[in-house]
């Protein structure tokens, strides 16, 4: 089953931790977003694969947006 992450504030994706085909464990960081000048990292909510990556260093993105997907 496909475990989407969605960002939960809109900013900047400062670092990108993992690639697609990635095994990930939960609560593992997979990515840092910059917000108002301060880093949120997020976690991965369940162990799983990387199946599918929607943003890229440098993007802008917004509150809702799926980052990442998980199966």
């Amino acid at each position: 089953m496909a475990t989407p992450i969605t960002l939960e504030t809109g900013g900047t994706v400062w670092k990108l931790h993992v690639k697609a085909g990635d095994e990930v464990t939960a609560g593992q960081e997979v990515f840092i977003l910059e917000v108002m000048k301060m880093e949120v990292p997020y976690e991965a909510p369940s162990a799983g694969r990387v199946t599918a990556i929607h943003i890229a260093e440098g993007d802008v993105v917004a509150e809702g947006q799926t980052a990442l997907v998980l199966s």
